[in-house]
């Protein structure tokens, strides 16, 4: 743990530097190319969606960030900063639309989940090495790390590594997380769950199918946000009935939302919406938290406003890609290209972050520093994760197996 300020200092020197100059070069220097092009027949990206699902990413960070803080979800700060993964889920619904919907006269269901797998599953892997490869540096007094033994703790990364949530006798952190090690990796076991109904059910409905389980899903999710016990969506990454039916519905509600805006949109453009969109998603994010004690529905309801309309609202203007500069589509495209990555790798060095706070019993203005290292660190991984495994990676699964 001795390590921790020094590599937290290290990183808020010499990392922001880099990290920037990485993007700035990208950014200036526009490239055809893409680490998300692995299918020699993959159609063209709306750099708009790919910008905001970048700064969702980044959102994502500093929601966890301010988790260490906060005492409760009724003084988070960033307050309701995962709300991203129901706009991620949004996206995923509208890009699976859009990129399949015209080839299953070519492709059939085994096809359509290589490439999936091949899209997704390597970082899944590579979260899963990395939290396990850090585990043993994140003990505190919410979790003794020294009680794992390391065959317990190579099972986990296993576990997480095939996508098999862990039983509650293999929680190495005691949290209730389905995937201790990494856990933003829930959200991923949703998402195959939705490429899995995509291929066998959804692909199949007409627009009026979609329409009705977008109505009954929409209610389900309000009724979960306004009644449930936390007045908010989130919900998914534990082991408990609340969170297997609060997630089950974020992702059917959204999957399904997209799906349905990839066949039926029709949309205009117009210059700056990605500054708009950008903004907008930040502060619905970072909005506190409303109703306090006395009144959660209120926020179960603001959540579910954004949900069911705001955030498909806010895809319909950033579906178009014209009318902006060369520099903004490439910094749109590297947002994009970063915002998997970044979200696969930056627990682990949260739950870094987190020990490290505890310990020391920081606050967030002595531990900015860290905090700042943390979110800069985690790009950099980020980004040589993208450039050095993840790409290469999958172009290689993708010449052999497609």
């Amino acid at each position: 743990m001795q390590a921790i300020p020094y590599l937290c200092d290290r990183l808020h020197s010499e990392a922001l530097t880099r990290i920037l100059l990485l993007i700035l070069y990208r950014v200036m220097h526009p490239s055809t190319s893409s680490p998300q092009g692995s299918f020699a027949d993959s159609k063209p990206h709306y750099p708009l969606l790919d910008g905001l699902r970048g700064v969702a990413a980044i959102v994502v960070v500093w929601y966890h960030i301010f988790e260490s803080f906060a005492t409760s979800h009724l003084d988070q700060v960033v307050n309701h900063g995962y709300l991203a993964v129901d706009f991620f889920f949004l996206l995923s619904g509208f890009v699976l639309g859009y990129a399949y919907d015209g080839r299953w006269g070519t492709m059939n269901t085994w096809g359509f989940i290589r490439r999936r797998l091949i899209r997704l599953h390597p970082m899944v892997i590579f979260g899963a090495i990395f939290g396990g490869a850090l585990f043993y540096t994140q003990g505190c007094e919410a979790w003794d790390v020294s009680k794992i033994s390391i065959g317990m703790l190579l099972v986990g990364i296993l576990l997480n590594a095939l996508m098999i949530p862990a039983p509650t006798r293999m929680d190495v952190r005691g949290l209730g997380e389905i995937y201790p090690l990494n856990g933003p990796t829930w959200s991923l076991f949703f998402e195959y769950i939705g490429n899995i109904l995509y291929a066998t059910i959804l692909r199949r409905l007409p627009l009026w199918g979609l329409r009705l389980i977008i109505l009954v899903s929409g209610l389900g999710l309000i009724g979960v946000a306004v009644y449930g016990t936390q007045g908010d969506l989130c919900l998914g990454w534990a082991f408990t009935p609340e969170n297997a039916l609060g997630g089950s519905l974020r992702l059917i509600f959204s999957m399904t939302m997209g799906l349905l805006l990839s066949r039926t949109l029709r949309t205009r453009t117009f210059r700056g919406s990605f500054v708009l969109g950008a903004g907008l998603f930040v502060l619905l994010a970072a909005l506190p938290r409303l109703g306090g004690e006395e009144a959660f529905w209120l926020n179960g309801l603001y959540d579910s406003l954004c949900v069911l309309l705001i955030f498909p609202l806010l895809l319909a203007i950033n579906v178009r890609s014209e009318g902006f500069t060369p520099r903004m589509r490439q910094l749109c495209t590297t947002l994009g290209d970063l915002s998997y990555p970044l979200y696969m790798v930056h627990y682990p060095l949260l739950y870094c972050y987190y020990a490290w706070v505890k310990n020391h019993n920081l606050t967030f203005q002595q531990s900015l520093p860290g905090a700042l290292g943390l979110l800069f660190g985690s790009i950099l991984i980020a980004y040589l994760a993208l450039r050095l495994y993840d790409g290469p990676l999958r172009r290689a699964l993708a010449k052999h197996y497609l």
